[in-house]
């Protein structure tokens, strides 16, 4: 361990799951706070699910399914007894990933926050992380698309983000309010981090909350972007597809142009070294160096990376 630096991470998805599964192994747990996004919430048969959460929990605590999705070696009972009465399966949960959300939706019903179910979550699980929902306010992600506008799990899961898409938004960023914590977490932070997540519908929803966006401006801390796009390709997930369909250059540098605004530096992957050049070019530091998080590891190796070109590790 180094001595700590306080490290908030814009998180959603897989991608930002495994990188804090990489920063709790080189700076106390206790000392980073996941900001998460939950614009990709839905209702299945009457309970709160919450993917990006309940990847970031799973993957803290080690018990996540071999793609990042689900817990480790789940079983689908209650999945195929579901089908077997005609009901809808196609968004898959395992049996233990069940009592998650049975959990959660539980204590929202004794009227707690999803901030307060998401902390005794965190606790039950043994995750030392502050895992926050950036807010406790309906907040979804819509996709619009030809065939008309999709909550985000319909897109992506349902439709196997096979649909052209012809933009998204965040009907619900008006009225929703930054969870308790968010706001401090980012603006105290000695490090604020936006994740290799799709900065389309798992970074864009964070910021559309206007008081978050003015903290990550405002905020003193080093302010660092990993990028998500590695040889002109997303690690995982619809990116790559999104960013093409909506006009934006699917390459690093495309998702810097992205994030110019915000951030102080931007890390690539030594893939993409040759665009450290351009990058800079738009005003920002930039480093490349190896982001691939294969397994514990890599995930380590990737967290030290980033904090040892933000300058916390010598």
């Amino acid at each position: 361990m180094v001595e700590a630096p306080r490290v908030t991470v814009l998180a959603g998805g897989i991608g930002a799951a495994r990188f804090l599964a990489g920063l709790q192994r080189v700076v106390p747990p206790e000392s980073i706070t996941a900001v998460c996004n939950v614009g990709d919430d839905l209702d299945w048969f009457g309970l709160k699910v919450c993917p990006d959460i309940d990847s970031v929990l799973y993957t803290l605590a080690g018990v996540e399914g071999a793609d990042g999705w689900g817990v480790r070696d789940d079983t689908r009972h209650t999945l195929e007894s579901l089908r077997a009465l005609g009901g809808e399966t196609w968004f898959g949960i395992g049996d233990a990933d069940l009592a998650t959300h049975l959990f959660r939706t539980g204590r929202l019903r004794q009227e707690e926050t999803l901030s307060e179910a998401t902390a005794a979550l965190a606790r039950a699980r043994g995750v030392g992380v502050t895992v926050l929902p950036v807010t406790d306010d309906p907040h979804p992600t819509v996709v619009r698309t030809a065939d008309g506008d999709l909550a985000f799990q319909d897109y992506f899961v349902r439709r196997h983000a096979a649909v052209p898409i012809t933009g998204v938004s965040f009907p619900g960023a008006p009225t929703a309010r930054p969870a308790p914590g968010v706001l401090a977490a980012i603006r105290d932070c000695d490090l604020l981090c936006v994740a290799p997540s799709n900065p389309l519908v798992s970074i864009a929803p964070l910021l559309a909350l206007a008081e978050v966006d003015a903290a990550v401006r405002e905020s003193r801390a080093r302010r660092v972007a990993l990028s998500p796009i590695v040889g002109g390709a997303a690690i995982k997930g619809p990116a790559a597809a999104m960013l093409a369909t909506l006009g934006h250059d699917v390459s690093a540098l495309g998702v810097a142009r992205m994030y110019a605004s915000l951030i102080d530096l931007f890390v690539l992957d030594t893939v993409d070294a040759e665009l450290v050049p351009a990058v800079r070019a738009l005003g920002l530091e930039a480093v490349a160096v190896d982001t691939m998080m294969v397994g514990a590891e890599g995930r380590e190796r990737v967290a030290r990376n980033v904090l040892y070109a933000a300058g916390f590790l010598d």
